[in-house]
Order: C-alpha cells, then sequence, then structure tokens
C-alpha cells in the first residue's frame, strides 16, 4: 500500500483547539454546538475554521496554515472572539480543559454523521466516556524519510508537553489524584495512544494496510496516536496536550512544539541520530506525566537517567533558542517559564477546588473566566 506524503517546503503550522460548552449559570455541559454554529457562522472572518466534533457539547476551532507561532495565534483569536460573541446571548461560555469536573457522560448527546455513530456502535462504554477536549499542532516536514524518525525522537518529550498541559485532574465531580486523567482515558480506544516507533515510512504503510485489510479502520484519520503523521497535509500532528482554558497557556505550548519538531527534523537532516527511548520508558513516561504532572520525574534515555521534568525543561528550553530565533517565536517559547510559574492547569484548578471547599462550579468560573481574561 502507498501512502503519499505530501511534504511542505517550509515548517508551516496549524492548531485545533477544543472546548466544551457550559451553562452559564449552572456550569453544566450543554448540547447546544448546532445553535452555536447557527449565530457564530455569520459572524466567523473563516467560517470553516470552526467545527462539530463527536458530541454535541464540544468545538473545535481551527487556525488555517500559518508560518510563525504569531500568526497561528492572531488568526485562532478572531475567530474564538467571534465565537464568544455568538455564545453570549444562548448563555453559553467556552470551556478549556481536557475533562469538565462533574459533567455526567451518560448524558451528552452525539453529534449526527455517520463516523461518529460508527464510532460508538464500535467502541460502545468506553466510546461514550470520551468526555475529553484536547489540543493538536501540526508542523509541516520537507521530507517524507524524516517523518517518522521525528516522530520517534519526539516521544522522548512526551511527558514534558503533557505535563506543562495537564488540565484534567477532576471527573464525575471527583478529584482522580491524576493531573491528566484525560491522557490515560483516550488511550482506551482501540486506535488511540502512544504510537508505534517506525523508522521507515514502508513500514508505516505496512501497518496501515494490515488496520485497513482487517477492518480496524477504515480511513488513515481513524489512527488516533497521541503523535501521528498526516500525509495529506504533510505534517506532523501532535495530539499529546490537554485542553487549555486560555491563550496564555496556549501560546508558549504550540511554540514549544514547533520548536521541538524543527529543530528534530534539522538534526536529522544534518545526519545526527537524537536520542530515542525504549518503547516501554515511553510509556512509563506518559504514565508519570499524567499522574504526577510537573512534579513527574521522567526517563530521558536507554541508559535510564531520570530527571524531574521542569528541570529537564528548562535545558530543553535553552537548546531551543536558535530555533525560536529563526522561526520568529523567541517571545512565544520564553512564556513557557511564565506558565511554569503561574502552574499548569491541573494546579489552578486544585488550587481554586480548595479556596472554595470543593466547590466545582467555582473551578469551572476559573476555567472560563481564563479565556476571556485572555482575549
Amino acid at each position: 500500500m502507498r501512502i503519499d506524503f505530501q511534504a511542505c517546503e517550509r515548517p508551516t503550522l496549524g492548531v485545533e483547539w477544543e472546548f466544551g460548552l457550559v451553562d452559564r449559570t449552572t456550569r453544566d455541559l450543554r448540547n447546544d454546538a448546532d445553535a452555536l454554529f447557527e449565530r457564530a457562522r455569520p459572524l466567523l472572518p473563516h467560517p470553516d475554521r470552526l467545527h462539530p466534533e463527536l458530541l454535541r457539547n464540544t468545538v473545535e476551532v481551527v487556525s488555517g496554515v500559518c508560518r510563525t507561532v504569531g500568526e497561528a495565534m492572531a488568526d485562532l483569536r478572531a475567530t474564538v472572539e467571534a465565537v464568544v460573541t455568538a455564545a453570549d446571548p444562548l448563555g453559553l461560555d467556552l470551556f478549556g480543559a481536557g475533562t469538565h469536573p462533574f459533567a455526567a457522560w451518560a448524558a451528552q448527546e452525539l453529534s449526527t454523521g455517520q463516523r461518529y455513530a460508527e464510532l460508538i456502535s464500535r467502541t460502545q462504554w468506553w466510546g461514550r466516556q470520551m468526555l475529553i477536549w484536547g489540543v493538536h499542532v501540526h508542523v509541516g516536514l520537507p521530507a517524507r524519510e524524516r517523518v517518522l524518525p521525528v516522530l520517534s525522537a519526539l516521544l522522548t518529550y512526551a511527558p514534558h508537553l503533557q505535563a506543562l498541559s495537564a488540565s484534567s485532574p477532576l471527573w464525575a465531580g471527583v478529584d482522580t489524584g491524576y493531573a491528566s486523567n484525560r491522557a490515560l482515558m483516550f488511550q482506551q480506544l482501540p486506535t488511540a495512544g502512544l504510537p508505534f516507533q517506525f523508522q521507515r515510512w514502508e513500514e508505516f504503510e505496512s501497518f496501515a494496510h494490515d488496520q485497513l485489510t482487517t477492518g480496524v479502520i477504515d480511513d488513515l484519520t481513524e489512527i488516533r496516536w497521541d503523535l501521528r503523521p498526516a500525509p495529506r497535509l504533510g505534517t506532523l500532528e501532535n495530539r499529546v496536550c490537554d485542553g487549555v482554558s486560555g491563550f496564555a497557556d496556549l501560546t508558549p505550548l504550540v511554540a514549544l512544539m514547533h520548536c521541538l519538531v524543527v529543530d528534530l527534523d534539522d538534526r536529522l537532516a544534518r545526519g545526527e541520530q537524537p536520542a530515542v527511548l525504549p518503547p516501554w520508558h515511553v510509556q512509563e513516561n506518559k504514565w508519570r506525566a499524567a499522574r504526577y504532572g510537573l512534579e513527574a520525574i521522567v526517563i530521558l534515555d536507554a541508559a535510564n537517567t531520570e530527571r524531574l521534568v521542569t528541570d529537564d525543561l528548562a535545558d530543553v528550553l535553552a537548546r531551543l533558542e536558535p530555533t525560536a530565533a529563526r522561526l520568529g517565536c523567541e517571545a512565544e517559547l520564553d512564556q513557557v517559564h511564565a506558565l511554569l510559574r503561574r502552574g499548569a492547569s491541573y494546579q489552578r484548578q486544585r488550587e481554586v477546588a480548595a479556596r472554595s471547599d470543593g466547590d466545582l462550579v467555582a473551578v469551572v468560573d476559573a476555567v472560563v473566566g481564563e479565556l476571556r481574561d485572555s482575549l
């Protein structure tokens, strides 16, 4: 089976940002995406950049194909501002996190479409549990033969991204004890979770052939890995991150993802071989970052070197400074330091819950407020 990869001459950037829709009074989820689409589309500078998702309580805002982080943020901001304006008369707010603190999954309604119905028909209880939101970042790559080596090397930094973006500590009214409950829930779907560490494109083609032949998937987009090639777009898609509350979190995360991919591709193009972790270390790191967030001790190499994720992140940021300068996102990458000082969303949500004697409505208020404050 041949899969063409539409390589990009430049390291283009595209961002997909998922939001839950919450009621302004009760702060519970509302299945009103259709009504929001009707109101929002006349206000949107690009109507095709607001998308439906699996559930009717969710909308996705996407950027166009951008060259810089700044351009992508400006593009998204124009769409988000229009959607917020359209949501106001409906008594809706956009909620940006990996999970909702107290919503009941059984009360959520499926969006129309055969693709969604087939997913639920196959996955049943676990599919209905997918009350989760994330951020996906596409980075264009120039050479098909380097896509999978970049993906495998990028897995070393997946726990750093997961810990920074972790925003799903609460589920069905309970603190799960995890920084990112979403990360471990999503991998219950049969084609989701960590990718295989293929090095050659032909291995990926063989895998896809087997998946299609045996009916595991009907389309390549049904491969829902945390990191995956997007052949039609010529990108590597990073799906590690939880949903984020506002631009103060989104901007540094996108800059970090952009720089990591470009840096790894540059190194491979020069003939270097970036370190690739054994699959068992990749799996353990994912669990540690999901469980402990920014307090995770992660495994850095095949020699079993371990380090606090925030300490390693400081060195990663310093190494990426020349790449950020070339990509025009030095200021945006530097905002990772501010995010670390402010605390990840899972930490901020727990602080609000503690201050309000466990009031989870107050947690939703705080998450919603962070989006509005960032506009």
